[in-house]
């Protein structure tokens, strides 16, 4: 995104000396997308940031998929991935459970207490949703705070941990830690605002749900001067599941050792509350409520507004078919009205695949009738490749979802094509 950062100590021209207080050159690194050709940023270091002692591989998460057969909407429970145990236990990147992905896209769920190793993501840019808890981001161009209802987007092959924050009361009690509860779609592409809010210089457009002043970044360095070695975990193209494997690099000195950087690339934070919802006075569609946008998927958000005005207005979703793309809603707030009744709450998913037909529970449009305003937050995915169940989404799946709109189940004992229902 081409809204231009500088941060902490730089020279005044690019590509020229610059010295530590000793006399000694730092070093210059440019990370860009697109092979020079698109939005980069150069980054001053202490140490040379290609320097490695050792590396071994990493086995990664179960990162497995199955395909969604027979074809099935879905509603996957997340809450019921992590109990206590697990996430006093788990860190925000290893700890990480796949529950849907494709060839463009994988979207994976954690709830952790413990700090991540330092990490890269050398496959795609990660947008990371923040559904409770807070804590930190340290990455190679400062340190970000997160919390309840933040966005968080690290472009591709930026080096960073996760930091859940403890939980102490007012008295000073501690009370061990409140897990951080996280929500990331990776992409094998880079992740941008959509392209339609931004002029062709990149500036946010006058008709845009959000700006530049809405998004947080670095505001300096972190500056680490340990020149210990470390390690960075690297999750990277191979020959693993879904073409991806891991490699843990040890590396002579801590990579925070930047001084200062500039540039149109960095990690960012954007809070959900911030989103100015587009309404009308007839049902909007979805592409109205986009956030985000990838290689082959979107990024929308659903977020508590005035809903339409028309007086004869239908306040949910019309019935609708995903001709085109399979749609992943994940309810993190609120009260979704078209969905009441079919067992979804606060921490579920629903899948809604390309070749159903979905729409509002049974009942749920003449309770809309009149309505006003919709108390809801929701982040769904878009994709435009048939999504298929990681082993955290079949973990999950409460078998019953596909039936709510029938209010009847099928019967397993029946024969094909004269089914009974229970």
């Amino acid at each position: 995104m081409a809204y231009y950062q500088r941060v902490g100590s730089i020279p005044p021209k690019r590509h020229t000396q610059h010295r530590t207080p000793t006399g000694s050159l730092y070093y210059e690194e440019l990370m860009g997308e697109e092979g020079f050709s698109s939005d980069s940023s150069l980054l001053y270091h202490a140490g040379i940031p290609s320097a490695v002692l050792d590396a071994r591989p990493w086995q990664l998460p179960d990162l497995s998929t199955t395909p969604n057969e027979p074809l099935l909407p879905r509603h996957l429970k997340l809450t019921e991935l992590f109990t206590d145990e697990a996430w006093r236990a788990a860190d925000p990147v290893t700890g990480r459970r796949l529950v849907l992905g494709n060839a463009d896209v994988r979207i994976s769920y954690v709830a952790a207490s413990r700090t991540s190793p330092l990490y890269r993501n050398a496959t795609g840019d990660e947008l990371v949703y923040i559904e409770s808890g807070a804590g930190a981001v340290e990455t190679v161009f400062g340190s970000l705070s997160v919390s309840q209802g933040d966005y968080v987007l690290l472009p591709r092959s930026t080096t960073h941990r996760w930091l859940p924050a403890g939980h102490v009361d007012s008295g000073g009690v501690d009370h061990g830690v409140d897990p951080l509860r996280c929500y990331i779609v990776e992409a094998n592409s880079h992740i941008a605002p959509p392209r339609r809010y931004l002029s062709a210089y990149g500036q946010f457009l006058e008709h845009a749900p959000y700006c530049e002043r809405d998004l947080r970044t670095p505001a300096e360095p972190l500056v680490v001067t340990d020149e210990g070695e470390v390690e960075v975990y690297i999750k990277h193209r191979g020959g693993g599941p879904n073409g991806l494997s891991g490699s843990i690099h040890v590396v002579p000195r801590h990579p925070f050792d930047v001084v200062g950087w500039d540039g149109c690339l960095y990690p960012y934070v954007f809070n959900i509350a911030d989103y100015e919802p587009i309404t009308g006075r007839v049902h909007q569609p979805p592409p109205v409520h986009q956030v985000f946008e990838g290689g082959n998927f979107v990024v929308c958000n659903f977020v508590p507004r005035k809903v339409d005005y028309h007086p004869l207005a239908v306040p949910v979703p019309y019935y609708h078919s995903n001709v085109d793309s399979d749609e992943v809603m994940f309810y993190c707030g609120g009260n979704y009205e078209a969905r009441r009744g079919s067992g979804i709450g606060q921490g579920s998913i629903s899948l809604h695949p390309g070749g159903h037909s979905h729409g509002p529970q049974p009942g749920a449009v003449e309770r809309s009738l009149g309505a006003e305003f919709f108390d809801e937050l929701a982040v769904m995915v878009d994709t435009f490749r048939p999504l298929e169940l990681g082993e955290g989404g079949r973990a999950v799946d409460d078998g019953a979802y596909a039936w709510t709109w029938a209010g009847r189940r099928p019967d397993p004992s029946a024969p094909p094509g004269g089914r009974r229902s229970e």
